[in-house]
């Protein structure tokens, strides 16, 4: 089966540049739509024909009529076939081209923009919105063939028999049109408030998921329950009255379009009676006629189902962009040099907020260092790793390899920066694959750096063990163990590692801490930790006050020059001598 067709394409928020793109899949539903329901009026004909043919029993002219409306049948069945083949064809690659362009515009999202998104939000837009709306786009395109063009075909050859008869039979058409053009505001107001909803929904179940274990060791998962069976109601009534108005007007629409057979058979029946129609004429009219009214019937439905793509075509709407790789061209500007960062006078607030977190911080760090952060709870030690990421707009200087942070692309930061948050951030696959992230690399070395062997010969599985849901199957060490390995696999040049031993005895953290020293020694690792009990061991430390000042040294020199430090040392080497 060949490959979907998953190109770039220029202004990707013009819907009519979907059909554009696909041209030649495009040119064979219009052949085919073409034959198919201009061929399609041959039935009724030929129906006509054959009941002719059985009234005045004319055995030859049965058979021959019976064959060529077999025959038309065929192929008209073959041109059906080809058209909604082509039509699923279109649809299948608009929705992939979509997604892709969903995707590849959260791909380039800055940070500040992924803060302020709703992950809910996110999936009913890149999933059902997408769906929507491709499923009105494909019904659109039926719809010109089926409806369209089969209307026009049939018309014209209604009026071929009867003019007066075919004028009275359709009048009432236009009405339905009116009715279903009334109802497209509320239909649309309807629709859109249900999808707003979903995507509340959708967020809802996300954390609730993420969270369930929380809610049941803290009794309070009935009350969650409760206020998510209130969101499901409103969902439901929602979700009804979006979709009652564009279902359930069907039969009405049907009916309008349907009394003009009072015209069809009152004048029709008198010119069989009159002699002028044969019993095969008048069959056919009919046929026609109930064919182009149960078409017209669902041309209004289209109307109100074309409303409800148009609320899921203006919500993703946004989030199409023209596709894009991440920028992987290295330039020329930075120089390799032991000085691996420079930081001056840094300022960082996120986009969020008013005020500064951290100001006019200053630190030089070489290859082969580590540099250890601590500080008071809120005191800007996580705000420093985040800036050093070049997420966010700083303030001041910060340069990698003699060259400033901002002007590195995305993809050379990637190469430059490892960063370990709070958070494991575990995927839901295996050791190797949460490690290597889909990359083919060999993981001992790591494994054996984060004090990982003895864990893994308890593990049947090995690197290919499942971790579970965020890591749920391991214990906390574990999972801050597989994360560390992580953020080392590559040896990047500057290694940020916030709070990574929170979940890791002291003995495990001072053998990870020399694996450090010996084998990352291209590498600048700044340590943002509470715990001190290492920090004797490290280059240089930077300590955080809650009023925004630093002290900066080494650690003999901090314990004669900062009281803050001495005493938080002190106290922890006191209480781990309690512990032993």
């Amino acid at each position: 089966m060949s490959r979907l067709n998953i190109k770039p394409m220029k202004d990707p928020d013009k819907i009519i540049n979907y059909w554009k793109k696909e041209k030649f899949v495009v040119a064979c539903i219009v052949l085919f739509g073409l034959g198919y329901n201009i061929l399609m009026v041959l039935g009724p004909i030929y129906q006509g024909k054959l009941i002719d043919s059985l009234v005045n029993k004319d055995f030859n002219s049965i058979l021959l009529t019976s064959a060529e409306f077999i025959f038309i049948i065929g192929i008209v069945q073959l041109f059906r076939y080809f058209k909604r083949f082509y039509i699923r064809r279109f649809a299948n690659s608009t929705s992939a081209t979509m997604r892709l362009m969903v995707y590849n515009n959260i791909m380039h999202k800055t940070a500040e923009e992924l803060d302020n998104e709703n992950a809910g939000n996110l999936m009913t837009r890149a999933v059902s919105d997408v769906d929507l709306c491709v499923e009105g786009m494909r019904k659109f395109t039926t719809e010109i063939f089926d409806t369209g063009v089969m209307m026009l075909t049939y018309f014209i050859f209604m009026l071929i028999y009867d003019v007066k008869i075919t004028i009275l039979s359709i009048m009432f058409i236009p009405f339905a049109y009116l009715l279903a053009e009334k109802l497209k505001v509320i239909i649309y107001k309807y629709t859109n408030a249900y999808r707003v909803k979903s995507s509340e929904v959708a967020d809802m179940t996300l954390s609730t998921i993420d969270n369930a274990l929380l809610y049941r060791i803290s009794g309070v998962e009935h009350i969650n329950r409760k206020n998510f069976n209130k969101e499901l109601e409103d969902l439901q009534n929602k979700s009804i009255k979006a979709n009652i108005l564009g279902n359930s007007m069907q039969p009405i629409y049907n009916i309008i379009t349907m009394l003009g057979i009072i015209a069809v058979i009152y004048f029709g029946g008198n010119k069989v009676l009159d002699g002028i129609w044969t019993i095969g004429t008048f069959s056919a009219f009919i046929t026609l006629f109930t064919d182009i009214a149960r078409k017209a019937s669902k041309a209004s439905k289209l109307m109100n189902s074309v409303q409800k793509s148009q609320v899921s075509w203006k919500r993703i709407k946004p989030y199409l962009t023209e596709y894009k790789e991440k920028n992987k061209i290295i330039d020329g500007f930075d120089k390799d040099t032991n000085e691996v960062l420079s930081i001056n006078n840094l300022s960082f607030k996120y986009p969020s907020s008013d005020k500064y977190i951290i100001e006019n911080i200053n630190l030089n760090g070489m290859s082969g260092e580590i540099i250890g952060v601590t500080g008071p709870i809120a005191s800007g030690k996580s705000s420093l790793g985040v800036s050093l990421l070049g997420l966010y707009p700083y303030k001041g200087s910060i340069k990698i390899n003699n060259k400033e942070l901002k002007y590195y692309n995305d993809y050379k930061k990637s190469m430059m920066i490892s960063y370990l948050g709070h958070k494991p951030q575990l995927l839901s696959d295996s050791i190797y694959n949460n490690i290597t992230l889909g990359n083919k690399k060999d993981i001992t070395q790591v494994l054996k750096d984060v004090c990982f062997e003895e864990d893994l010969k308890n593990m049947e599985q090995g690197v290919h063990t499942l971790v579970g849901s965020g890591g749920i199957r391991l214990s906390g060490g574990q999972q801050a163990r597989i994360a560390l390995a992580r953020t080392l696999l590559n040896k990047n040049k500057i290694i940020i590692l916030d709070d990574p031993f929170s979940a890791v005895d002291m003995k495990t953290e001072e053998k990870i801490i020399e694996n450090l020293r010996k084998n990352y020694k291209d590498s600048l690792i700044i340590l943002i930790s509470h715990r001190l009990t290492i920090f004797e061991k490290l280059n240089k430390i930077l300590i955080f006050h809650n009023d925004k000042t630093v002290e900066y040294g080494t650690h003999d020199e901090l314990m004669k020059t900062s009281k803050l430090y001495e005493s938080i040392y002190n106290l922890q080497c006191a209480v781990g001598d309690d512990d032993e």
